[in-house]
């Protein structure tokens, strides 16, 4: 695949009423990325989810691009999820 725009998406639930924690979790470690995305957002729901979508410009879908750890095992319900996806116009 040519050069494109990559999003990243990680997904975690935190143990019941630690989602805050988790959040600010996510928002430390996404600061601490080997490189700056291009954009980075994050977002909650229900549940105690956390959302980190990072998006990275001239990238192609197999690069190495920097994600996101998984957090302590006590912090989460589930192994992470992660997806990636490349953006079409």
């Amino acid at each position: 695949m040519s050069a494109a725009t990559i999003v990243l998406m990680w997904e975690a639930r935190a143990v019941e009423g630690r989602g805050g924690e988790l959040l600010e979790w996510a928002r430390a470690r996404s600061a601490e990325l080997s490189r700056e995305p291009a954009r980075r957002e994050l977002l909650r729901a229900p549940q105690d989810r956390v959302l980190v979508m990072t998006w990275w410009e001239g990238a192609s879908y197999a690069d190495d691009l920097p994600e996101l750890p998984e957090p302590d095992a006590a912090l989460i319900t589930r192994p992470v999820h992660r997806w990636r996806f490349e953006a079409v116009g």
